[in-house]
């Protein structure tokens, strides 16, 4: 177990030297110390953890570790890929960094803090399951669409040796045909692709590509390359493609490569039965992805969740487009925020709807962060700012505020309901009406949809309750029944100006049964020949 995770976190800036701190750690929470393992949060599983949790009371994580002696003379950077919610590290009782989201990575410099030999690391951490900060879908209380929460450490923890200049990091912008690589902390070096040498002048390198492949779904082309700059190594890729809203016959459509593109989606809210946020070994992502492409699906609408690097760079390669959600906060209130919007009810003006000052520096500071972050990444083609008015505030400011960090691809403002002024697409959720168009003139997508429940005895969370919007418990009905809302009402809203539709789910989560997968990812509940041809029918309506 302790090397399911030791896999390099990073693939986006590999460098060759690096040392994973995942496995066997000791925990001290309420008086009582006891193993835990890394990267799997107290709550799950596989952490082994056998305590109660209390929210908001803390609890310290501890293990030596040695820094291997050819890394001498090396600035020594920890990692961390995340952490819930709050996190204080510690290097033989001196404090080496701070955290308070639960969802993003953090670094710190421990290099004066180390001694010779052996080393202690302490994190100390706290989940408050605070509203002022990105919570995702946690409750105290889980149950139907909430679930249980995730504490402490759950993604790996790693240490790098690098020299005293080094890259810090980089952004890789790129069109039809080439490639602009920006690089924080180095001004030359040298980029080395297919063969090419090119030259890194006061930061950056411009590649243009003869003869370039695109990426897409159908063909996920990686250029691989790698950056020297002094004592400095590290290898990375890109991809090239294209997203642009073309007016096709006075239809607005989102096109990928200059071409009307079907998003033929699932919603994907990462989330396992044995490790909760954290899969048993990062070739759990591979298996996912490969299962809903093998249905012929082209896009996973990432729910409400950042993963670890591992994901997207496995979505990278293997040619799965990915619409990212932003990790909502503020308070959530079943009637103004579901009740109401279902049967039509909803606010003009979002401009004073969850009006703390803190909540919303929170929830913007994390955007930013996630968009750098994420940047890089070619599968990803879309940004939903907010779900279902889940904390949503100034939809219209944080479009421009997006789009200026990156004006790349599109965004979702308001994915759902609570539709402003600004967004790149009119986005809504669809679980109890016959599906149809907006009203607003934009491509049109259907961010939900579906959710319907085919229940496996033997293979669920919950024997007794299910949560979903619809029930079957014959597998050849729901089948049936699934392609007939594909083919009787996806496919003619295709036509007329659906650019993608997004099914409620990849998998099971706990109450819910309403995923294409079970919980513990043992069955499939289609097999692909009874659905594939699904695809083909949604590419040719959008292209007609």
């Amino acid at each position: 177990m302790t090397d399911n995770w030791n896999v390099y976190p990073r693939p986006q800036m590999k460098r060759r030297e690096w040392k994973s701190l995942n496995g066997k750690w000791k925990v001290r929470a309420g008086g009582r110390i006891q193993p835990i393992m890394v990267p799997f949060c107290p709550e799950s599983r596989m952490s082994g953890y056998e305590g109660k949790i209390t929210y908001g009371r803390k609890m310290t994580y501890r293990r030596l570790f040695t820094v291997p002696e050819n890394w001498n003379g090396k600035r020594i950077l920890l990692h961390f890929g995340a952490v819930s919610r709050r996190a204080l590290v510690s290097i033989n009782k001196r404090t080496a960094a701070f955290h308070d989201n639960a969802y993003l990575p953090f670094q710190a410099d421990i290099t004066e803090l180390l001694q010779p030999g052996k080393n202690e690391i302490t994190v100390t951490v706290m989940n408050d399951l605070s509203d002022k900060y990105p919570w995702g879908k946690q409750k105290e209380k889980r149950g139907g669409m909430w679930y249980t929460p995730v504490s402490g450490i759950w993604q790996t923890v790693w240490m790098e040796p690098v020299p005293e200049r080094h890259i810090h990091s980089l952004k890789i912008r790129t069109g039809s045909d080439f490639a602009d690589i920006s690089f924080k902390g180095i001004d030359t070096g040298t980029v080395f692709l297919e063969g090419e040498a090119y030259p890194i002048k006061d930061g950056r390198v411009h590649i243009k590509l003869e003869n370039p492949r695109l990426w897409s779904p159908e063909d996920p082309q990686l250029y691989s390359f790698t950056a020297v700059s002094g004592e400095d190594h590290i290898e990375s890729y890109f991809a090239l493609r294209t997203l642009t809203t073309l007016r096709i016959h006075g239809i607005p459509r989102l096109c990928l490569n200059g071409k009307p593109y079907f998003f033929h989606a699932v919603l994907d809210q990462g989330y396992w039965s044995d490790g909760l946020y954290t899969p048993p070994s990062p070739d759990a992502f591979e298996k996912d992805i490969l299962a809903m492409k093998s249905l012929g699906y082209n896009t996973l609408r990432k729910h409400i969740k950042v993963e670890p690097e591992q994901y997207y760079y496995d979505c990278d390669r293997l040619g799965m487009i990915v619409f990212q959600d932003m990790v909502n906060n503020g308070d959530y209130r079943y009637l103004r925020d579901t009740v109401l919007p279902t049967i039509g009810i909803r606010p003009k003006t979002d401009l004073r709807i969850h009006k703390d000052p803190e909540t919303r520096k929170n929830f913007l500071e994390a955007m930013d962060r996630t968009v750098k972050l994420l940047y890089n990444h070619p599968c990803i083609c879309l940004w939903t700012i907010f779900n279902e008015g889940w904390g949503q505030f100034c939809a219209d400011e944080a479009y421009d505020r997006l789009k200026a960090l990156d004006s790349s691809r599109f965004v979702d403002s308001t994915s759902g309901w609570f539709h402003q002024e600004k967004s790149d697409v009119d986005s809504r959720h669809m679980y109890y009406e016959k599906l149809h168009l907006g009203i607003h003139d934009l491509p049109q997508l259907l961010s939900e949809f579906g959710g319907w429940s085919f229940r496996i005895p033997g293979h669920c969370f919950n024997e007794k309750k299910t949560y979903a919007y619809r029930k079957y418990n014959d597998r050849d009905t729901f089948v049936r029944e699934l392609r007939s809302l594909y083919l009787d009402q996806v496919v003619p809203l295709a036509k007329k100006g659906l650019c993608g539709a997004i099914y409620t789910q990849v998998s099971d989560v706990e109450d819910e049964t309403n995923g294409l997968l079970t919980f513990d990812r043992e069955v499939l509940k289609i097999r692909p020949e009874e659905f594939r041809d699904i695809s083909e029918e949604l590419s040719d309506a959008v292209r007609q």
